[in-house]
């Protein structure tokens, strides 16, 4: 595990794909909180929902960064090199 992100000049201003897990929407499941991917904006659940769109969207594209989509929170993650990132929150949230 690295201390440092080496992924972080991928972080992009993005927009959201959708207010809630997009994946979880179109197969009718739930999600217990929400991320979002900061390279193309989709929007996924976490590893703590059953089926972890976050990481499924990270496996099947390689996008490295995701940041939390729930409100007043600020934080970033990289899953490649395994280490949290204050990302700034730009982020409009769709209806």
């Amino acid at each position: 595990m690295s201390e440092t992100c080496e992924h972080v000049g991928q972080v992009r201003d993005v927009t959201p794909s959708a207010a809630r897990c997009e994946d979880c929407i179109r197969t009718g499941d739930g999600w217990v909180h929400l991320r979002l991917c900061r390279v193309c904006g989709h929007v996924g659940c976490c590893d703590s929902s059953p089926n972890q769109h976050a990481t499924k969207h990270f496996h099947a594209t390689g996008h490295p960064v995701i940041q939390s989509f729930e409100p007043d929170e600020d934080w970033g993650w990289c899953f490649v090199d395994e280490v949290p990132l204050a990302l700034q929150t730009v982020i409009a949230r769709p209806a």
